[in-house]
């Protein structure tokens, strides 16, 4: 099984939107053609696509968490309490790095052997619409 990981954060906070929109949707169209061509020889293809997660590329001092908050004036501890609620995260929060793991090693394991072609957002429900 294969799957593919794309960053939702880019659609949500309009980081590089246009181009990381398109980034995003080329990435999950391309893991469901790979399903369509591969499933019949008992490859499942799936994408799972997080958002923002709490890793060092938001909490670092040198990160690009730390940038964003520098670009729009506000401290970095602000943003990072801040953007889950304004990101319209329901859960008020980032993912962890281990909720993002667990997706994958369900998804590869053979509990999911009818999951074939998904892309599963696991971004706190920022995003509304799939």
């Amino acid at each position: 099984m294969d799957l593919g990981l794309n960053g939702k954060s880019a659609v949500v906070t309009g980081a590089g939107r246009g181009i990381g929109l398109a980034i995003v949707r080329t990435l999950t169209a391309f893991g469901k053609a790979l399903n369509d061509e591969f499933g019949p020889k008992g490859v499942r293809v799936n994408t799972v696509s997080p958002g923002p997660v709490r890793t060092s590329l938001w909490e670092g001092p040198a990160s690009y968490g730390a940038e964003l908050a520098k670009a729009i004036g506000v401290p970095h501890e602000d943003l990072l309490r801040l953007l889950p609620a304004r990101m319209g995260m329901t859960t008020g929060r980032f993912a962890e790095p281990a909720e993002v793991a667990t997706l994958v090693a369900y998804l590869a394991s053979p509990l999911a052997a009818s999951i074939a072609g998904a892309d599963y957002l696991i971004d706190g429900g920022a995003i509304k619409t799939a």
